[in-house]
């Protein structure tokens, strides 16, 4: 019994490995592993049973051996697939293996010295029995998201044992000889020695090392721990401010400072962001000439601040001051500005190598908060951009919907009601026509000029759906006819203007009419108006001037139907429209339609 279950151990456990996580065989290789598995622990259950009662070292050390290297591969391979609570089954099986070989270790190590346990395979068989726990384990939601943290700190431990273990085995056996009887309590009492060591350094140095700090630097700490802490404050996606309180303060203890400011700006002006102890904000200008030369001036003192920034230097009487510029890809970002009494201890290289690593650091910050700001303001700027374009185009449908009820009534009030008369007179001239030739006469001569002026009110109404002078002759015949019909004395300029696709004409000669019918209802008496047409570089420009009363352009008249009608024609084909005006000095209507090349 004994025999078959040493020999089936490292076969079950092959088995569990690779149907790990979900408990299946899924791949045809991993149903052929495990049969030979299963045939290899038939085998070594053969040769433990020949060689009973001892158990031969080397056939559970080449099962264990199989089952490493073969389930070692292909949970490696299924691990990196997996995600979620699969993952987290995988890690428990690899905390188990992990305590099992550390079991391990330990009792090989134990009977290499002190020739003890006895026998080893029932020990190294006891430690395999932490992977069926751990499948236990892993099916428990209670336990299933603490195993990173026992699966990280069981490898760095059975990492530490094996370290121990192989100083031992190079110093105690390689150089010298097996332990006797005699020696063997005292080398187990130097083993427990250096695993206590070794799991007590980690604490122990951190709290040295702070006890030295103090001991040497006072109550500050080492001159690089704002250094060290600033990555790990700024991997936690901190605010800025936060961010920089957090330095000024920590570089204030840690250097025993008089005091630490932050400045930041961009263009040449910058402004005290934060200080510690707060000093409230400031500002200073930089020319032109002055931003290069602090961007690469490096760690700075007061003779060299003498010399190119005084400004900084005033109030601080009495102090040393040392100035980290910031900066990124050699623009100035910001300076670190710290400041101590000058009866104390000057800054020493390690403090102003440290400033400098720091204002390294902090410029890639803020060049990536730049970075980050630019990036929401292009995402307002298109979302303000989509709203306007949605706005823009319902206000289009909505007026296209208004058009064609206008020229519904138009036609139904107009032109309709001047055809039903045409039809009235022509039955009336018939029915006379036998009895009283010369009233018929009459008739059909006032219904010619019934017909004259039902043909002018479709040609009207024509007109202002699509003028056909504008079709046949262009922009500067239709214009020269609308300022004919328009409220004020109306001059038009358009020398050297050729033909453009018909959406663009239509754009400019319906926006010039709005804004010719505009000024005849605004302007007021006496005034006049000019409408200029001219070819830029930027495209077809047309300005509609007027010498009217003008208006505020905060008030609502600017943001009036007209105005809105006009920029939707023109939108609506890459164009746009401003208006300028203010009172007593008329208004000036421009529009810009990028041309095709």
């Amino acid at each position: 019994l004994r025999a078959v279950a040493v020999a089936a151990v490292p076969a079950l456990t092959l088995h569990g490995v690779l149907a790990l996580p979900t408990g299946e065989l899924i791949r045809r290789s991993h149903r052929a592993c495990v049969v030979s598995g299963y045939a290899l622990a038939a085998v070594a259950a053969v040769v433990i049973w020949i060689d009973r009662p001892a158990v031969p070292l080397w056939v559970p050390a080449l099962q264990a051996l199989v089952t490493v290297t073969v389930g070692g591969v292909a949970s490696n391979t299924r691990y990196r697939q997996a995600r979620g609570h699969e993952r987290q089954r995988m890690q428990w099986f690899g905390w188990a293996a992990t305590v099992a070989g550390e079991v391990a270790l330990v009792a090989v190590a134990l009977r290499l010295f002190l020739s003890w346990p006895r026998p080893l395979a029932t020990v190294m068989t006891v430690a395999t029995i932490t992977v069926p726990a751990s499948f236990l384990l892993s099916t428990s939601k209670r336990f299933l998201g603490r195993v990173d943290r026992m699966l990280a700190y069981t490898v760095s431990l059975t990492g530490l044992t094996g370290v121990v273990v192989a100083v031992y085995l190079v110093i105690v056996l390689g150089l010298g000889r097996v332990p006797d009887d005699e020696e063997r309590g005292i080398l187990l009492l130097s083993m427990v020695a250096a695993a206590l060591a070794a799991l007590l350094y980690l604490p122990t140095r951190a709290r040295l090392t702070l006890f030295s700090n103090r001991l040497v630097y006072g109550e500050q700490r080492a001159p690089d721990e704002a250094l060290r802490t600033f990555g790990s404050r700024l991997s936690r996606a901190i605010p800025l401010d936060e961010l920089l309180l957090q330095l000024a303060e920590s570089l204030r203890k840690s250097m025993a400072l008089r005091a630490a400011e932050v400045w930041t700006g961009s263009g040449g002006v910058l402004e005290r962001a934060v200080s510690a102890p707060d000093r409230g904000g400031a500002q200073l200008r930089l020319s032109d000439a002055e931003q290069p030369v602090v961007a690469r001036a490096g760690v700075s003192g007061p003779a060299w601040l003498g010399v190119w920034l005084p400004r900084l230097l005033d109030g601080r009487d009495g102090a040393v001051l040392r100035v980290a510029p910031i900066t990124h890809s050699g623009e100035l970002l910001g300076m670190i500005v710290v400041e101590r009494p000058e009866d104390e201890d000057a800054f020493s290289d390690d403090e102003e190598s440290a400033l400098a690593e720091l204002a390294r650091q902090l410029g890639l910050a803020l060049h990536n908060v730049e970075l980050d700001s630019a990036l929401r303001e292009s995402l307002a700027e298109v979302q303000r951009q989509a709203e306007e374009l949605r706005a823009s185009r319902a206000r289009v449908v909505a007026a296209g919907d208004a058009e064609r009820r206008k020229i519904e009534r138009d036609l139904h009030d107009g032109a309709q009601q001047h055809l039903v008369a045409l039809a009235v007179t022509v039955r009336l001239a018939r029915q006379v026509a036998d009895q009283d030739p010369e009233q018929a006469k009459a008739m059909l001569d006032e219904l010619g000029q019934s017909l004259q002026e039902a043909v002018q009110e479709l040609r009207n109404l024509a007109h202002g759906i699509y003028p056909p002078l504008l079709m046949d002759r262009g922009l500067p015949a239709a214009l020269e006819a609308a300022a004919g019909r328009a409220a004020l004395p109306t001059d038009v300029h358009a020398e050297g203007i050729d033909r453009f696709p018909q959406e663009v004409e239509a754009a400019v000669y319906f926006c010039c009419l709005e804004a010719l019918q505009n000024a005849g209802k605004h302007a007021g008496e006496g005034a006049g108006a000019t409408v200029t047409l001219r070819q830029e570089a930027e495209g077809l420009v047309f300005e509609v001037a007027d010498t009217g009363a003008g208006f505020d352009m905060s008030s609502a008249q600017a943001k009036g139907h007209g105005f809105v009608n006009m920029s939707d024609r023109l939108g609506a084909i890459g164009g746009s429209v401003r208006v300028d005006s203010a009172l007593g000095e008329g208004t000036r209507i421009r529009g810009t339609i990028p041309l095709a090349e």
